[in-house]
């Protein structure tokens, strides 16, 4: 009797210490994480502002009562319904970064391009604001599918979808379930959340990131109890408190970002992002798919990329670059990288 005493007390010692932990992560002031500015130096040009010969419309479509903002690319003398691709953005990405160069290529080859924000970020609607939530975003790309193939100018039969790095994971999940998806692009896609964690613990150590995981929990406690969302920055410098704090990854958002981008993101994605694995739902894809593989990316494992080709079987098609993760969207990099996708439409599409 005295044996199973102590390890109810022991039981009980230990609910209580987690108790007191979670409290004073949830309800203590002063974990706040300091701003990480983007320093982006002189006023960025807005690529809306600047588009010499392509015409795109504002368009919106609803989830859950939200709605979401999105442009629609048309090819000019449509005569006929035309394919479309879907484009959304990876990690703490908005529609104006970076996107429209592939849309504007995609367009003048005939295509119909729909690209728009997640709910809570960019221009679309959603409280809290700056909330990266996995489930949601899943919903949003299967919203704008179902929009898409009900507008007269676009063939429902030929949808395909476009991701890049977190988005690439939620094409490979989105085509997995909706049998009639005609192909997918996944670039540099983050295919396996446990891989990456695997590589951020590689990078940065055991310290860095059970504070990331903390942070995670105030802010999903907080839902709980309806207090305001815990925020921590984005990007950040190497060496700073964020999600992503690798150079390559502060110089995209340095370049990219808008002048009104908000930096910032709701913290419990810390302590989701590990779970989400696109690679499991691979083998019930039935359409091509392009894999775009950076081999120096210090983001997404390449490792996730090859067991998805292996469950992707016939479907899969691997494309190499030697480059990091965010390289992909410059240059001759872009070039290559856009090239590889129209190709790969042409052919599918």
């Amino acid at each position: 009797m005295k044996i199973v005493k102590r390890i109810f007390q022991g039981f009980g010692i230990f609910i209580g210490v987690i108790v007191i932990y979670l409290s004073i992560v949830t309800f203590v002031p002063g974990f706040k994480v300091p701003e990480q500015p983007l320093e982006q130096g002189k006023q960025r040009t807005d690529e809306a502002d600047s588009r010499p010969s392509w015409t795109r419309k504002d368009v919106s479509f609803e989830v859950k009562g939200t709605l979401l903002s999105a442009w629609l690319y048309l090819p000019d003398n449509l005569s006929v319904p035309v394919p479309c691709i879907i484009m959304g953005h990876g990690f703490g990405g908005t529609k104006d970064m970076g996107l429209e160069p592939y849309a504007v290529r995609y367009q003048e080859a005939g295509f119909a391009v729909l690209v728009f924000d997640y709910r809570h970020v960019g221009e679309s609607g959603g409280e809290p604001r700056q909330l990266i939530w996995i489930p949601y975003q899943l919903e949003d790309w299967s919203a704008a599918i179902s929009y898409a193939r009900g507008l007269k100018e676009i063939d429902p039969a030929k949808i395909a979808l476009w991701g890049t790095s977190l988005s690439g994971g939620h094409v490979i999940v989105t085509a997995a379930k909706d049998n009639q998806i005609a192909c997918v692009v996944a670039q540099c896609p983050g295919l396996d959340g446990r891989a990456s964690v695997e590589l951020l613990l590689d990078r940065v150590g055991i310290g860095y990131v059970f504070r990331m995981v903390m942070h995670g929990q105030r802010d999903y406690l907080r839902s709980w109890f309806g207090l305001s969302p815990h925020k921590i920055p984005i990007v950040g410098k190497p060496g700073s408190l964020a999600c992503l704090t690798t150079p390559d990854a502060y110089e995209f958002f340095r370049k990219f970002a808008p002048q009104n981008y908000i930096n910032r993101v709701c913290a419990r994605i810390n302590i989701r992002g590990d779970k989400y694995r696109p690679v499991k739902q691979a083998q019930n894809i039935r359409c091509p798919v392009l894999l775009q593989v950076c081999e120096f990316d210090s983001i997404t494992p390449k490792s996730a990329v090859e067991e998805t080709e292996k469950k992707l079987g016939g479907y899969a098609e691997v494309v190499s670059y030697p480059i990091g993760h965010f390289d992909i969207y410059i240059g001759d990099n872009f070039e290559k990288a856009v090239n590889d996708q129209l190709i790969f439409f042409k052919k599918n599409l």
